[in-house]
C-alpha cells in the first residue's frame, strides 16, 4: 500500500441481523487529506467509520490500514456529570500519560490556553469540542477522526472548529476523517466528500481538491 495512504477501503459493506447497513462503499484517506462522510440518520455513517478503523468487521469488501496507524478521536458526544470536579486539564490528561508542556501545547493549539483551568461544566458547546480536539491531538495521530463535531455548537463555534481542524492537518500532515450531516459546509471546506444515501447502496463522490 502507498506510504501516503492511511486507510483504503474497497467495495465494503456491513450486514447486521440480515439487514444491510451500507454497501458498495469505497473510501481512501491519505496523509494531509480531509475526507468527510455525510448523510442522514440511518445512512450508516458511524458504522462505516467503525469499519474503516477496524472496530466493526465488514461483511464484504476489503479494508487496508497503514501499519501502526495511530488514531485520535473527537467523539460525537461525551457525557460529563456536572457534579464531578473535572477541570479541562484533568480531562485532557485522561487521554494518557503526558508531560505538562504537551498538555499546554495541545490547549494552546485549540485556543483554550487563556481560559486557565476551569471546570469542564462551565464550557460552551464550541469550547468543549475544542477541548475534545486538544485531547485527540495529544496522541499525535496519523488519522484524526471527528464524529459529528458540530452538534450542539453555534455557527461561529463551528467555523472556529473547522479552521482548527485544517490547521492541525496543515501542521501535522495527518489525515482527517469527519462524519457530518451538513452538506453545504463540507462542500465549502473539505477535500473529498463521500455521500451515503439512506436506504440506497450507491455513493456519490465529490472532490474540491485541485
Amino acid at each position: 500500500m502507498d506510504s501516503k495512504i492511511l486507510v483504503d477501503a474497497q467495495n465494503i459493506g456491513v450486514n447486521l441481523s440480515n439487514r444491510w447497513i451500507f454497501r458498495h462503499v469505497n473510501v481512501t484517506v491519505e496523509r494531509g487529506q480531509v475526507v468527510c462522510i455525510i448523510g442522514g440518520n440511518g445512512a450508516g455513517k458511524t458504522t462505516c467509520v467503525r469499519t474503516l478503523l477496524g472496530l466493526q468487521t465488514q461483511t464484504e469488501g476489503t479494508v487496508n490500514r497503514a501499519s501502526s496507524l495511530k488514531v485520535g478521536l473527537v467523539p460525537q458526544k461525551l457525557e460529563i456529570t456536572p457534579i464531578l470536579p473535572l477541570t479541562i486539564r484533568r480531562l485532557v490528561a485522561l487521554a494518557g500519560k503526558f508531560e505538562d508542556q504537551e498538555i499546554d501545547d495541545a490547549l494552546s493549539a485549540v485556543g483554550l490556553d487563556e481560559l486557565g483551568n476551569p471546570s469542564v461544566s462551565t464550557l460552551s458547546g464550541g469550547e468543549f469540542q475544542r477541548l475534545m480536539l486538544a485531547r485527540a491531538i495529544l496522541r499525535k495521530p496519523d488519522l484524526l477522526v471527528l464524529d459529528e463535531p458540530a452538534q450542539g455548537v453555534d455557527i461561529s463555534g463551528v467555523e472556529v472548529l473547522n479552521r482548527l481542524v485544517l490547521d492541525v492537518r496543515d501542521e501535522t500532515r495527518c489525515g482527517v476523517l469527519m462524519i457530518s450531516h451538513d452538506i453545504e459546509m463540507v462542500f465549502d471546506i473539505f477535500d473529498d466528500v463521500l455521500v451515503m444515501i439512506p436506504h440506497e447502496f450507491d455513493q456519490l463522490r465529490y472532490s474540491n481538491a485541485a
